[in-house]
């Protein structure tokens, strides 16, 4: 995906988050976060929000603290949430493609990373929200999630803060069935090392294999969606391992 279709998508997607939160109330449950209500969801958000703006409004070329999260709620708490996302998405519009500042996973250039980190992490907390309404999710292209679960499996996971690890060496392939992509992914002591193919060079056996349209493997990969929203082939142990071990922080 091109930056400026990253930047038009994290509009939307922040547009949508803050309608559900203010449909469903600020002390609504998040069945996907638990133990956090809809307040918790908008200072976090609205929190990253106002972070990451400040790398690229202000060019640090290391990490930087967050703000902390607000003593905010209800409405005053929305319009915050509000103007922290408007702000973010001027941001990128409006910042230099040559941008120099602080990153944390490999990217073509700093402000391809902050639109497509962003991306990501207001469309998963979008989810979080409208789970709290119990309805149907907004619906993710499969090129969106496949640029997903790429930045969360050969990023995220590729790190050695990852916890995905076991002492029995394991491979784990997701297969995005509407796509043409198929990642391969070694787990042992190990941080995680995934590679992406196309569909049809992934032939090798492996221990366990997730498949499903993109949206349904990004959301079940982020634990937003139970396994059983994806068809499990092997050693549901090996999925299992994912599940239990793959939350993350930046």
């Amino acid at each position: 995906m091109q930056i400026t279709e990253h930047i038009a998508s994290l509009s939307e997607e922040g547009r949508l988050l803050a309608a559900a939160a203010e449909q469903a109330g600020p002390g609504a449950s998040v069945p996907t976060c638990p133990g956090w209500q809809i307040r918790h969801l908008l200072r976090h958000t609205g929190m990253v929000h106002r972070w990451a703006a400040a790398f690229i409004t202000e060019g640090h070329t290391a990490h930087h603290p967050d703000g902390g999260e607000p003593d905010l709620d209800g409405a005053e708490l929305l319009a915050w949430f509000r103007e922290g996302h408007r702000h973010l998405v001027r941001s990128l519009e409006e910042a230099p493609a040559g941008l120099e500042c602080w990153t944390f996973l490999p990217a073509p250039s700093p402000l391809a990373f902050w639109s497509r980190r962003q991306l990501n992490e207001t469309t998963v907390h979008r989810v979080d929200a409208e789970s709290a309404l119990g309805g149907p999710l907004t619906p993710v292209s499969a090129d969106r999630a496949a640029d997903g679960i790429d930045e969360l499996l050969t990023g995220f996971h590729a790190r050695p803060k990852s916890r995905v690890r076991s002492d029995k060496p394991s491979t784990l392939r997701v297969r995005a069935v509407d796509t043409a992509a198929t990642w391969t992914v070694r787990i042992s002591e190990d941080p995680p090392q995934a590679v992406r193919t196309a569909s049809e060079g992934s032939t090798e056996d492996v221990d366990c294999e997730l498949s499903g349209t993109a949206e349904g493997l990004y959301l079940a990969l982020w634990n937003r969606l139970p396994l059983t929203a994806v068809t499990l082939r092997g050693d549901r142990a090996v999925a299992r391992l994912w599940t239990d071990n793959s939350a993350v922080t930046w």
